[in-house]
């Protein structure tokens, strides 16, 4: 988390409530408008934000998660958390176990540390297919992103459309598109919202264990996750348009 966060900021408090206020209104009308929704949950913090705010309204918007199987155990800590926490859970899609088996048959447990191809591959067969089949028959998905978040993520609208997922494409929302970390975090503290314990340990950035490493005072947030490739190749498909 941010250590220089300070909670009692009234400025901060200020522009959170208003955030928050935005979010909610567009969750109503996700929830009303574009039935079925569901909120791809990664279990970072951002979307720990709106597990919460999901949960607390009683929407009718399913959250699910992608369990890639080479998640970090505090990943799957969290996920029990929820359910402890707030009744809730989960629904966990996971890969096709023959793309998986053929995978590292052909290449090898570790192979997407070879190659920007392999470790793009690896993401496919262990995330974007397993979020095909969770978006099917969905008119909405919601996401956790945020436009500071990376370089990759510059400009990231509220809502757009995704011709790529869904049964001939759906509406994407990002609504803490606009949110900055000292918002994320703030509202997390202030609401006694459950996290990821590695955030504490300097991880700002979570995914599968193997991908993910701490950062230090001063790196880039993202720059934990596939730390060994530039930082304009850090996606892993899931939110990157198809040519």
């Amino acid at each position: 988390m941010n250590r220089a966060l300070d909670l009692a900021d009234p400025a901060l408090h200020e522009s959170l409530t208003r955030r928050v206020e935005a979010v909610r209104a567009l969750l109503r009308t996700i929830a009303a408008d574009f039935a079925p929704a569901a909120f791809a949950c990664s279990l970072g913090a951002e979307d720990m934000v709106l597990t919460d705010l999901i949960v607390r309204d009683h929407l009718p918007i399913e959250i699910f998660s992608l369990d890639t199987g080479r998640l970090p155990a505090e990943t799957y800590e969290l996920i029990d958390t929820l359910h402890k926490y707030y009744g809730l859970k989960l629904r966990l899609f996971y890969p096709h176990h023959e793309l998986v088996e053929r995978y590292t048959r052909e290449n090898g447990i570790n192979a997407f540390y070879d190659s920007i191809e392999l470790r793009q591959r690896c993401c496919f067969v262990r995330k974007v297919e397993p979020l095909q089949r969770a978006l099917a028959g969905r008119k909405a998905w919601i996401t956790g992103l945020r436009a500071s978040q990376a370089a990759t993520r510059a400009g990231l609208p509220l809502r757009s459309f995704d011709a790529d997922h869904g049964d001939g494409g759906l509406e994407k929302f990002n609504p803490l598109a606009e949110w900055s970390e000292n918002e994320v975090w703030a509202y997390l503290k202030l609401n006694k919202v459950p996290y990821n314990a590695l955030h504490d340990r300097f991880f700002p950035s979570i995914g599968c264990a193997p991908c993910t490493r701490a950062i230090t005072p001063g790196e880039d947030i993202r720059a934990g996750r596939w730390w060994w490739e530039n930082p304009e190749a850090k996606e892993c498909g899931l939110h990157v348009k198809r040519p």
